[in-house]
């Protein structure tokens, strides 16, 4: 029922009396959010605990429900305790086949995405989480889940080859090609940090190649707003 003043006039919800001063029907809403919200944390914490957690029946019987749910933007590792941590400088580079309009296909030259994303990180006092991460964490999903060549292993495989494919091109819609890109080859270029000038360890510092196959470009590899001229895939 609702509640008058001594003017008659009808009294609102009391401050600081939250859901409690809410009429019924919002009340409800309110709580049906709330209990939403409460189930998707549970069932998140639930999964990042059985991704984490040494394999047991329920890990093993529901791993690819939880694969699906974690990867790749609630990975767990534990890199940062690492005892020996990277000792590379690792450089993601991507080059593309592109149709020109008279039907004449050329290749790019190799595009260093990392060396944009230091450019981007260089001098910037708040850089962003895309310029930092995406790009490198998308590379070791990558890495993580196929073989020396280049094969996918299982489901997680296919997902990285996917996350990575997007990532790439919508990076290449920052460059004129010159026409729509029809095929992306992407490589990684490995090179030792050298040791210091006081030690006397040394290391070969010559780069090293991981060279992925060429893939085809699909609809599916264009993120939003990325359907341009310039890199959506030829129809």
């Amino acid at each position: 029922m609702d509640s008058y003043d001594h003017e008659g006039v009808k009294a609102g919800p009391k401050p600081g009396a939250g859901i409690a001063g809410l009429s019924l029907p919002y009340q409800v809403v309110a709580a049906l959010a709330l209990g939403v919200v409460g189930v998707l944390a549970c069932v998140h914490l639930g999964m990042v605990f059985l991704h984490v957690a040494p394999s047991n029946t329920v890990s093993k019987q529901y791993g690819e429900a939880v694969d699906n749910w974690i990867y790749p933007e609630f990975e767990q590792n534990w890199k940062l305790f690492a005892p020996n941590p990277l000792q590379q400088n690792i450089a993601v580079q991507v080059r593309a086949e592109v149709a020109a309009p008279d039907g004449e296909r050329t290749t790019t030259d190799w595009i260093d995405l990392s060396a944009e994303d230091g450019a981007a990180i260089r001098g910037n006092p708040l850089p962003s989480h895309v310029d930092q991460n995406e790009l490198r964490r998308g590379w070791d999903f990558f890495t993580g889940s196929h073989d020396a060549q280049n094969r996918a292993q299982g489901v997680r495989g296919q997902l990285s080859e996917q996350y990575l494919r997007r990532i790439v091109m919508l990076r290449l819609a920052d460059h004129r090609l010159g026409g729509p890109v029809q095929r992306i080859q992407v490589r990684s270029v490995s090179t030792t940090v050298d040791a210091p000038a006081w030690s006397r360890t040394k290391f070969d510092t010559r780069p090293t190649y991981r060279v992925c196959p060429w893939w085809s470009v699909t609809s599916a590899d264009l993120p939003g707003g990325v359907r341009n001229g310039r890199t959506e895939a030829g129809r």
